[in-house]
């Protein structure tokens, strides 16, 4: 019975040690975060588009036959560069321009004998002023028709508007074309144009200022165009609107080539950045985590130009702030953290 003391209180000692280990606070949950520092700089928001040089007056002369004709002799095939004025392909009269020439002779030969005969008999006073007036009338219009056929079959070598190269000869010797055919087709030199097509609801948007950036083509570096134009009107085909820039002449290959652009949409040349991994989405109200003395804190933000990698917030965060950049989807605001 002697010990029986110490038994009790080392059971009261035990008894004590446990009570305390079950009554202590529960220690509080730490996130493990990543973070980035908020930065004062610019981004801007792009788009990419996607077009081509266009064939059109600005970047094509094409040569037509005035009347129906017999093609005679390609001067410069195709690829041959010419200059203003030098013959491309010579044509001669078809048969039925023949008689087409012949006939409408005839008649203004005819209109203008009918014409003199009734300024005779208006002077014998067989005829009165009204009548003379319809000869003279149908003489000039006959002569008139006569003189234009004369100038467009005076116009069978068909010559270059301008500087350039032939693209493309549609007809071969001896082929019989109707007036208005194309015969050739020529690439002119200088400037050329390109459109781009753009998403309409973009427009609004649109930094015109910004120029379209042009990728980098046949080895030579990319360069901003500025925007020449714009056509909100929608294509029907491709749903899209039109941007038109100018070409430099060299800088791409000819007519129809395909582009490959960027065009800003919107710039914020200085504003608080973030790393674009940090915005989270509530219901539609983007929002980060900012941490300061290891506590998260959420800030509703308002988002800017935004580049894909970098964007800009209007609202909400300061330069300097610590932002939370991985982990924040398992944060909760006021929530204890612990950095990677």
């Amino acid at each position: 019975m002697k010990f029986r003391p110490i038994v009790i209180v080392a059971a009261a000692a035990l008894a004590a040690c446990s009570a305390s280990s079950d009554n202590a606070p529960a220690a509080d949950p730490k996130a493990l975060v990543k973070l980035a520092k908020a930065q004062a700089g610019s981004v801007a928001s792009t788009q990419a588009v996607y077009g081509a040089i266009e064939l059109n007056a600005d970047t094509q002369f094409t040569l037509s036959a005035p009347v129906e004709a017999v093609v005679s002799r390609i001067v410069a095939p195709v690829g041959s560069p010419v200059t203003r004025g030098q013959v491309v392909v010579e044509l001669s009269p078809s048969p039925a321009t023949r008689a087409d020439l012949a006939r409408i002779s005839a008649e203004a030969r005819s209109a203008q004998q009918a014409y003199e005969r009734a300024q005779r008999l208006r002077a014998d006073g067989l005829v009165s002023d009204a009548e003379v007036e319809g000869a003279r009338a149908a003489a000039q219009s006959a002569q008139a028709s006569r003189a234009a056929l004369t100038t467009q079959t005076g116009g069978l070598a068909l010559r270059a508007p301008g500087s350039g190269f032939v693209q493309s000869i549609a007809s071969n010797p001896g082929n019989l074309v109707s007036a208005g055919t194309t015969i050739a087709t020529i690439n002119r030199n200088g400037d050329l144009r390109a459109r781009f097509g753009i998403d309409p609801v973009l427009l609004p948007r649109l930094a015109r200022g910004g120029g379209v950036r042009l990728a980098a083509v046949g080895g030579r570096p990319a360069s901003v165009m500025p925007i020449r134009a714009v056509d909100p009107s929608v294509d029907p085909q491709t749903r899209l609107a039109s941007i038109y820039v100018t070409v430099p002449a060299g800088m791409t290959g000819g007519a129809g080539q395909p582009l490959k652009g960027e065009v800003t949409l919107e710039q914020a040349g200085s504003a608080v950045t973030v790393p674009y991994a940090a915005l989270l989405d509530d219901g539609g109200q983007p929002y980060v985590f900012v941490v300061s003395k290891g506590v998260a804190t959420r800030k509703d933000v308002t988002v800017g130009a935004s580049d894909g990698s970098t964007a800009a917030i209007a609202e909400g965060v300061a330069a300097g702030d610590d932002i939370v950049i991985e982990g924040g989807t398992a944060l909760e605001d006021g929530m204890k953290v612990r950095t990677k």
